[in-house]
């Protein structure tokens, strides 16, 4: 390239990005952390999934990394959920006083909780409950369709997820009892803890999916999520976490790829 033409690209994209600065800008509160493997799986989605062409172009984002806050479904299972809806809103309205115009919470177990965030702060809480509900409907808009929830307990006895499959006519399935504790063990003692992941576990879990008669299975944990993006699992699988991702994304005015 000659060095005229070199000069001219780059001027070009200075103008870019000065204009970029010059625009109103909205910024997301996140709450990560919960873990924070997912958190990180979180931030690279939201990178590579934003259609942008210098730094200037992507989501503005607050991030806080609350990695000591309580297990989530230890608390609402074990008597702590006033504790943890207090942490949650202490920091969702710390977040909100430094500018964020909405808050994401990648951590599927704390949107037990959702109503009582969002109704303790003047922002909008991007709920990525409801958004990938709606992913499920919207890959199968005849309605009836059966989707398995991979969840931790907490989620899943909350029925969160049940309950906003159903409002879109959508058949909810849980796992049985004993592949239910194949679930916590990839959650807790694969992605936690770093363990090993076992292949033969995630079968175990699809198969029976599909022995019940399920159409899609919902990773409705972000470290489910992060087994989905490890192991490169088909479209069999929604992840509740890119739902998240999109919402971010849209709600910042930027183009989702």
């Amino acid at each position: 390239m000659a060095p005229s033409n070199r000069l001219q690209k780059t001027q070009t994209g200075i103008g870019a990005q000065r204009k970029c600065l010059t625009e109103a800008r909205v910024k997301i509160g996140v709450i990560g952390g919960m873990g924070p493997a997912a958190s990180a799986l979180f931030y690279r989605m939201t990178v590579e999934h934003t259609k942008a062409c210098c730094d200037q172009q992507h989501v503005d984002m607050i991030l806080l990394s609350h990695a000591s806050m309580p297990d989530r479904t230890e608390a609402l299972l074990c008597g702590r959920r006033a504790e943890l809806l207090a942490l949650l809103l202490d920091d969702a309205r710390l977040l909100e006083r430094c500018g964020a115009d909405a808050i994401a919470i990648p951590c599927n177990t704390s949107h037990v909780l959702a109503d009582e965030i969002e109704a303790g702060i003047r922002i909008p809480l991007l709920n990525m409950v409801d958004a990938a509900a709606l992913e499920c409907a919207e890959r199968f808009p005849s309605g009836g369709a059966r989707v398995a929830v991979l969840a931790t307990d907490g989620t899943a006895r909350a029925g969160v997820y049940q309950r906003a499959l159903e409002k879109r006519g959508l058949t909810p399935w849980l796992p049985s009892a004993e592949t239910q504790k194949t679930v916590m063990k990839l959650i807790y003692d694969g992605v936690k803890n770093g363990g090993e992941i076992s292949p033969d576990d995630i079968s175990v879990i699809e198969r029976e999916a599909l022995r019940a008669g399920c159409d899609a299975a919902l990773m409705a944990c972000t470290e489910m999520s992060v087994i989905k993006e490890r192991f490169s699992l088909s479209d069999f699988y929604t992840d509740a976490l890119l739902t998240l991702v999109k919402s971010v994304i849209c709600f910042a005015g930027k183009e989702y790829i």
